[in-house]
């Protein structure tokens, strides 16, 4: 995928989303930006144009992907509003389909079951607690995966584990079956994402990817 293209972002104004646009635009991506309070968005570049807006709102996603070629999501769940991860992933699939866009990359955790895991010991713990403590989260995330897997589209749904907000890089692990770190560092995640993006090593799977 070349640079001269447009990518679009959602959770874009998120911690992990800031990087994401960093990493784009310095790869010489243009960027659209799904962003609930442009005021508040300290990110500025003439390749990056904001869409005010919310992940749930179909129309607006629609408007958000218009003259895009790939979708980028670090959208999370927000503190006592309603369900975000499958009504979103549902928004972007249908705009994509209607728009013919075919790479889409999003972020999840490493709760998110697939059939093709093997998860070890520390990942079931995580995955339980998830189920246990957060079981609506956890089931609309679950959701989210299971339209994915329906969908015809070329996704990448990437795990990961405790996020650190660090600029510092780190060589990473990339698995199939089982997250084997405990950790990564948000630049990372976006390098990765970013690279997914363009070389598509892992079409319509869900690598989860940790520090070594």
């Amino acid at each position: 995928m070349k640079n001269s293209v447009k990518v679009a972002v959602l959770g874009g104004a998120g911690r992990t989303g800031n990087y994401v646009i960093n990493q784009l635009l310095e790869k010489g991506f243009s960027v659209k930006a799904l962003v609930r309070n442009p005021d508040k968005f300290t990110i500025q570049n003439s390749r990056l144009e904001i869409i005010k807006g919310d992940a749930v709102d179909e129309k607006i996603i629609q408007l958000l992907l218009e003259d895009c070629q790939a979708v980028l999501s670090t959208v999370g769940q927000r503190p006592g509003e309603p369900m975000v991860a499958s009504q979103s992933v549902k928004n972007v699939l249908k705009a994509m389909k209607e728009l013919n866009i075919e790479r889409y990359i999003l972020l999840a955790g490493i709760n998110i079951d697939t059939p093709f895991d093997k998860k070890g010991p520390k990942t079931i713990t995580a995955t339980d607690w998830m189920k246990s403590n957060f079981p609506e989260i956890q089931e609309d995330r679950q959701k989210a995966y299971n339209l994915l897997m329906q969908s015809d589209s070329n996704w990448t749904q990437v795990r990961v584990p405790f996020i650190e907000f660090t600029d510092n890089s780190s060589e990473i692990e990339v698995n199939l079956e089982d997250c084997l770190g405990d950790k990564i560092g948000a630049i990372d995640i976006a390098k990765f994402m970013v690279r997914e993006m363009i070389e598509s090593n892992y079409g319509r799977k869900s690598p989860f990817i940790s520090a070594i």
